[in-house]
C-alpha cells in the first residue's frame, strides 16, 4: 500500500541516535494524568454474599518497589525479605461492607502497609489478610462483628511455594512458616569453586525454554534455604502447632473432616533445565500431629514428558469434597504421551482414610482428564476431559453409586467454540470450606460470558440435572455489560439471589444484588468515573471478512473529537489465535459495552494523539492442529489486509498511515508483517520472541519440534527475514522477562540483525520489568516512546500521492 508513494518528514522531527542508558521520559500530560488515575478498588465477596471487602490500591508500583531484592531461582522470583514470592502490586487500603445496607468499616493498616493478600473463612464470619514488612510477612485476622480490631497471628508466614487456607473447623489456619532457628541465607562466593556441568545420555527431555532456573550449587542452595518451611496450625489466638518437620512443600489440603494433611514435597536432586514444580516430589498424608499416614506416591523428575503431555503416575490429587478424608487423583494409561492410540487416556482412582487398602479404580476416561468437581449430593461428581485432536472438551456427571451406568454429558464442545459455550459450573463452599456444586434439589446452575454475534452477553443458567430440562434464569441486556458474580443462596423463592458486575461504555464497573424471582435489583457500590476525561471516545464492534471468507472483528475506536468523514492514521493491534475452523475463528468474543478504560502500557493512549485504533483485530490460523503454521505469515498477512480495507472503508482510515502493534506473540506477529508485506508505515513490538530455533520444542500451539518443521520454523522467525524490513520497528522489552520463550536477547537479537541490514529499529530495554511493565517510570517511558515513534513515522508524515 505504501509503494510509490513520497514521503516527507520535516527535519524538527529526526531523532538522534541514542544509545547507552538515558533517564525515564514522560509523555504528553493528558496521558499521564490517565495513567496516574486510582482505580476504583476491587472486591472480595463473602461466601454468603453478606459481606465484601474492597482492597484500595495505587494505580502502579514505583520503580523503588521493582528494585527490591529478588531472587529468580526455580523458575519463580523471591522476595527474600518477605519469605514470600516477589510482588510489586500491593492494596493500601481496606475496607468491610455490607452488601445489605451502606455500612462500611475501614480496617486499620499502617500508613505505609503493603496488602498482600486477602481470604475469607469460609464461614463467612472472618477474614485474614497479609502485610509484607521488611522483615517478613505478617499473617492477620478479623472477624465481621469487630473489624476494627485485627489481630497479628505471626510474622512468620511464608509464601514462597504456598500459601494458607481456613481450617475445615473454622477456629485455625493451616500454612507453612518460616522455621524457627532457621539459619542464615546461604553466604555467596565472589569466586566460582569450578565448571557447572550438565549430562544427558539417551534422555529424551522436550521442555520449553523456562526462565529464572538454578544454575549452580550456590542456586541450589539458596533455592533451599526459602523453599524450606513448617507446616502448622495456627489457632485463632495465636497459638501455633507444628505439624512434622521442616521440609520444601510445595503445596499442602486439609481432609475435610480436618483430620489429616497432604502434603506435597519438593526432593533432591534439582534440574537446571526445568522448574520447581517439575522437580521430585514426594506426596503424603500426616494427621495432625504431625505424623506420616500415608505416602500416597513418590513422582521422579518431569523430564521425559512428551509435548502437551503428562508425567506418569498420580497427578491432580486432592481430596474428594464430599467424603471425610477420600484422595482421588488421575493416572494416564498411555504413558502420558498424548500421540499413542489407546482406548482410553485416562483413569481415576480413589483412596480412603485409613488408607489401609490399595486404592480403588472408579473410572476410565476416553480423553486426557482435566479436572473434576463434587456436588452437595455426595453421589454425584464430574469430570471434564479434552480431546487433544479435535480441540475439544466434555464433562460428564457420574453417580459413585452406579458408575457402570452411562455418564450424563453436560459439556461437548470445541474449545473455540464460544457462541455454543454452556458456561462453566457455579461452585460454592460448603461447611467444611470445601468447593462444590451449587445445587437446589435437582438444579444446578451454570454462568457464561455469552459470546454472540453481538458481542459478549453474560447469563445464568439453571439445568435440572434429573429431567435435563435447562432453563434461561437471567441475561444481561444489551448496551451493558453485567457478569454474574456470585450466587448467595435460594430464599423462600423458587429463584436465587446473585451478586453481579455491572459496567457500560460511559458507567464504571459497580455490583449489584439481583432478587431473579422478582427481577428488581438493588446498588452494593457506587463507584466514579476514574477517567471521565476520556468518557467521549467513541467505539463501535465492526465485523468484516478476509479474502478466503474467514469472519473477523475488532473493537475501532475514535477520537473524542473525531470529524465524520476524516481519515485519520490507524494503529492496528491484535493476537494471533489457533482455530480448526473458520466458523469457530470468526466468532466475537469481546464487548463494546465495556467500560472503556485507559491503564498503563494500554496503546489506547494513541486515542489522544489523533489515532483510530482497531483494537483486538482478529488474526486467527486456521487449520490442523498439526499443520497449521505452515500457513501463518498468509493468514496474518490477509487478516491485516481486511482490516485496514475495513476501516478504510469506513471512512476513517488514511491508507498510507497504518501502523501495527503486539504484546508477545502479538510482537511477534508484528515483525512479521513488517517482514512479509508492505502495509504498514512503523509498528510497535513489546515483550517478543523473534527466533523459534531459541524455542525449539514448540511455541503458542506449534506441537512439533524444530527438528520435525526445520522450515516452518524459520520462516515464521522475522530474524531470518529481518533484511527485508524497511518499515521503522519500536522493540521494546523487560530486562527480567520472566515468560516462557521471550527471554530478553530476543529483542536484542532482533535490533541487531535489523540494525546490521540497514533498517530503521529502535531497542528500548526497561530495567527491572518483567513480560508486562509494572512501574509507573517504566509505564509512562513506555507510553513516551511508543507516542513519539508513532508521530514521528505515521501521523505527522506528508504523503504525495504520485500523480
Amino acid at each position: 500500500m505504501t509503494r510509490g508513494i513520497t514521503v516527507t518528514i520535516f527535519a524538527w522531527m529526526i531523532m538522534t541516535p541514542s544509545f547507552g542508558q538515558t533517564p525515564y521520559r514522560l509523555p504528553p500530560q493528558s496521558v499521564v494524568d490517565i495513567i496516574d488515575a486510582r482505580p476504583e478498588p476491587s472486591a472480595r465477596f463473602s461466601p454468603s454474599g453478606e459481606w465484601m471487602l474492597l482492597i484500595e490500591s495505587d494505580a502502579m508500583p514505583t520503580i523503588d518497589d521493582l528494585a527490591r531484592r529478588m531472587l529468580r531461582l526455580g523458575g519463580i522470583r523471591i522476595d527474600p525479605a518477605a519469605n514470600g514470592r516477589f510482588q510489586t502490586d500491593f492494596g493500601r487500603g481496606l475496607l468491610l461492607r455490607s452488601t445489605r445496607d451502606d455500612k462500611t468499616m475501614r480496617i486499620p493498616l499502617a500508613t505505609d502497609a503493603k496488602l498482600s493478600s486477602v481470604q475469607w473463612s469460609h464461614r463467612s464470619d472472618a477474614f485474614a489478610f497479609t502485610i509484607v514488612t521488611v522483615g517478613g510477612t505478617d499473617l492477620w485476622l478479623a472477624t465481621v462483628n469487630e473489624p476494627q480490631k485485627p489481630r497479628k497471628l505471626t510474622n512468620r508466614l511464608s509464601t514462597v511455594l504456598s500459601g494458607f487456607e481456613f481450617h475445615p473447623q473454622g477456629n485455625s489456619i493451616v500454612g507453612c512458616l518460616v522455621p524457627q532457628d532457621r539459619p542464615a541465607e546461604p553466604p555467596s562466593s565472589p569466586l566460582p569453586i569450578g565448571p557447572n556441568i550438565q549430562e544427558s545420555s539417551g534422555n529424551t527431555s522436550p521442555v520449553r525454554t523456562y526462565q529464572d532456573l538454578l544454575s549452580n550449587a550456590q542456586d541450589e542452595a539458596i533455592f533451599e534455604h526459602y523453599a524450606t518451611t513448617q507446616l502448622a496450625v495456627v489457632d485463632f489466638d495465636g497459638r501455633i502447632r507444628q505439624l512434622g518437620n521442616p521440609a520444601m512443600i510445595s503445596s499442602f489440603e486439609t481432609s475435610p473432616d480436618g483430620l489429616h494433611v497432604l502434603v506435597s514435597t519438593v526432593e533432591r536432586p534439582f534440574s537446571y533445565l526445568l522448574p520447581y514444580w517439575s522437580f521430585p516430589k514426594s506426596l503424603v498424608v500426616r494427621n495432625l500431629s504431625g505424623d506420616q499416614v500415608n505416602l500416597v506416591a513418590r513422582l521422579p523428575m518431569e523430564e521425559n514428558i512428551p509435548i502437551e503431555g503428562v508425567h506418569k503416575g498420580p497427578r491432580s490429587v486432592s481430596w474428594t469434597s464430599s467424603d471425610s478424608a477420600t484422595l482421588h487423583w488421575f493416572e494416564a494409561l498411555d504413558d502420558g504421551d498424548p500421540r499413542k492410540v489407546v482406548d482410553n487416556r485416562d483413569r481415576m482412582l480413589e483412596f480412603s482414610a485409613p488408607f489401609a487398602s490399595e486404592p480403588r479404580e472408579l473410572l476410565k476416561i476416553q480423553h486426557r482428564a482435566t479436572t473434576t468437581s463434587y456436588f452437595a449430593d455426595s453421589d454425584l461428581f464430574t469430570v471434564s476431559d479434552y480431546d487433544r485432536d479435535r480441540r475439544w472438551i466434555r464433562t460428564q456427571l457420574y453417580d459413585r453409586k452406579n458408575l457402570a451406568a452411562e455418564p450424563r454429558v453436560l459439556v461437548d464442545r470445541n474449545t473455540r467454540d464460544s457462541y455454543g459455550d454452556p458456561g462453566r459450573i457455579v461452585s460454592m463452599l460448603n461447611s467444611l470450606g470445601r468447593s462444590v456444586a451449587r445445587q437446589d434439589d435437582s438444579w444446578i446452575y451454570f454462568a457464561g460470558m455469552g459470546a454472540s454475534p453481538q458481542g459478549n452477553l453474560p447469563f445464568l443458567d439453571r439445568r435440572n440435572i434429573s429431567s435435563a430440562q435447562t432453563e434461561r434464569l437471567w441475561r444481561s441486556e444489551p448496551g451493558s455489560l453485567e457478569s454474574p458474580v456470585l450466587l448467595v443462596h435460594s430464599s423462600a423463592h423458587d429463584k436465587p439471589t446473585m451478586i453481579t458486575r455491572h459496567e457500560s461504555p460511559s458507567a464504571p464497573p459497580n455490583y449489584r444484588l439481583h432478587d431473579l424471582e422478582t427481577g428488581r435489583y438493588h446498588a452494593i457500590t457506587d463507584f466514579v468515573d476514574p477517567t471521565p476525561q476520556i468518557r467521549k471516545i467513541r467505539k463501535q464492534l465492526v465485523k468484516y471478512q478476509r479474502a478466503d471468507g474467514v469472519p473477523l472483528s475488532a473493537t475501532l475506536y475514535l477520537p473524542a473529537d473525531y470529524r465524520e468523514g476524516t481519515r485519520l492514521p490507524l494503529m492496528i493491534w491484535a493476537y494471533p489465535l489457533e482455530f480448526n475452523d473458520a466458523g469457530t475463528a470468526g466468532q466475537v468474543t469481546t464487548s463494546p459495552s465495556q467500560f472503556t478504560r485507559i491503564v498503563g502500557a494500554s496503546h489506547l493512549t494513541l486515542l489522544t494523539e489523533g489515532y483510530a485504533i482497531m483494537d483486538s483485530a482478529t488474526m486467527p490460523v486456521v487449520g490442523n492442529p498439526e499443520s497449521m503454521n505452515d500457513t501463518f505469515v498468509e493468514q496474518i498477512v490477509a487478516s491485516a489486509k481486511a482490516a485496514i480495507d475495513t476501516a478504510v472503508a469506513m471512512g476513517v482510515a488514511d491508507p498510507n498511515r497504518v501502523a501495527v502493534g503486539g504484546h508477545s506473540y502479538g510482537a511477534f506477529m508484528s515483525a512479521n508483517l513488517l517482514a512479509h508485506c508492505n502495509f504498514f508505515r512503523a509498528a510497535v513490538a513489546r515483550s517478543g520472541a523473534y527466533n523459534r530455533t531459541l524455542t525449539p520444542f514448540g511455541f503458542q500451539s506449534e506441537r512439533r519440534p524444530f527438528w520435525e518443521a526445520v522450515e516452518i520454523y524459520l520462516n515464521l522467525s522475522p530474524f531470518r527475514h529481518a533484511h527485508k524490513i524497511k518499515s521503522p520497528l519500536l522493540l521494546i522489552h523487560g530486562e527480567n522477562d520472566d515468560n516462557t520463550g521471550t527471554f530478553p536477547i530476543q529483542s536484542q537479537r532482533m535490533f541487531q540483525a535489523i540494525k546490521g541490514n540497514g533498517g530503521t529499529v529502535r531497542l528500548v530495554m526497561l530495567p527491572l520489568e518483567s513480560h508486562g511493565y509494572r512501574a509507573r517510570e517504566s509505564v509512562l517511558h513506555t507510553q513516551a516512546e511508543t507516542i513519539q515513534w508513532l508521530n514521528k513515522y505515521v501521523r505527522d508524515i506528508v504523503v504525495n500521492e504520485p500523480k
